[in-house]
């Protein structure tokens, strides 16, 4: 459990501070706003499928369906500059399932896979495109299958989002009053089928559904951590402003807790998060002359 003193300290720091410190947990690279950190998340993987096609190997990527500002300059990137996608391995990190634990129709706007089709695999040139049989996508019925693919051979990178409680894909903090985990369970955390957490149907209802949390998806198929920090670079980002900025000051100034799961990649030898100007700020620190009761009384 985050000790609330500490978190008004991390709160309190000032962006342009935050932005100069050399004590963070994790390299922070901050980008004006939502367009240009879509072009930078973009060239991120675009650099990695090219280095790969120069040393004709495959390119292992463990991919998000968003956040949704990368796709456009990313396809872009790979039709003007010619950069064939033959040798790449897609693995989509997690999927929205409806409350029986079944996949959504294809034309449900949380369908992941359809999204990706139609917009990540779909504007590429058709003899640029990746082939379909190596994009791989969660299912209730592959689990299996898709941890061996993320741990039979080492990904070259994975690129997510972060949530408000620093969930990476949805490594979600967990919230079962009956099952509590460890660090380390959290850190060996597989595949698996479960329920979305309550803040974060909250959550994803205010950003996509205008708050109405009815038609969130209530469950998701996720990588685990363990797949998901598999690989040789991590590269996690976020544009959608307040409810990542506290997340963030925990990943770079606090410690591992798993009531933030991405605190983990403090033990990741190549990570970086890119936020925006707008996530690096916080309303405390921001605003000095706040009291709370119990901490700056």
């Amino acid at each position: 459990m985050i000790d609330r003193k500490r978190l008004y300290e991390w709160c309190s720091v000032p962006a342009e501070e935050l932005k100069k410190r050399k004590d963070l947990k994790v390299k922070l690279r901050v980008v004006k706003d939502s367009a240009e950190m879509g072009e930078v998340m973009a060239r991120d993987l675009v650099e990695e499928i090219k280095a790969a096609n120069r040393e004709n190997r495959e390119c292992r990527a463990i991919i998000p369906c968003g956040p949704k500002s990368w796709y456009k300059p990313f396809t872009r990137m790979i039709n003007e500059e010619d950069v064939s996608m033959k040798n790449f391995i897609g693995l989509h990190m997690d999927e929205c399932l409806d409350w029986q634990g079944r996949l959504l129709p294809e034309n449900d706007p949380q369908n992941f896979r359809a999204f990706m089709e139609a917009n990540f695999y779909g504007p590429v040139r058709k003899e640029l495109r990746t082939p379909e049989g190596q994009r791989f996508y969660p299912r209730p019925d592959n689990l299996e299958k898709m941890h061996a693919l993320a741990m039979e051979k080492q990904p070259d990178i994975t690129l997510g989002g972060w949530g408000q409680d620093g969930h990476v894909a949805y490594n979600q903090a967990r919230r079962e009053p009956y099952s509590q985990i460890t660090l380390d369970e959290l850190r060996n955390s597989r595949i698996r089928i479960q329920n979305n957490n309550w803040d974060t149907i909250i959550a994803m209802s205010q950003r996509s559904f205008g708050g109405a949390y009815q038609f969130v998806a209530p469950m998701s198929i996720t990588y685990g951590l363990q797949e998901c920090f598999s690989s040789k670079k991590i590269r996690i980002f976020s544009d959608t402003g307040a409810w990542k900025q506290t997340a963030l000051r925990v990943l770079l100034l606090g410690d591992q807790d798993a009531e933030y799961p991405f605190t983990l990649l403090h033990d990741h030898p190549d990570v970086i998060a890119t936020a925006t100007e707008e996530v690096c700020r916080h309303p405390i620190s921001e605003n000095p002359d706040w009291v709370f009761r119990g901490i700056n009384e």
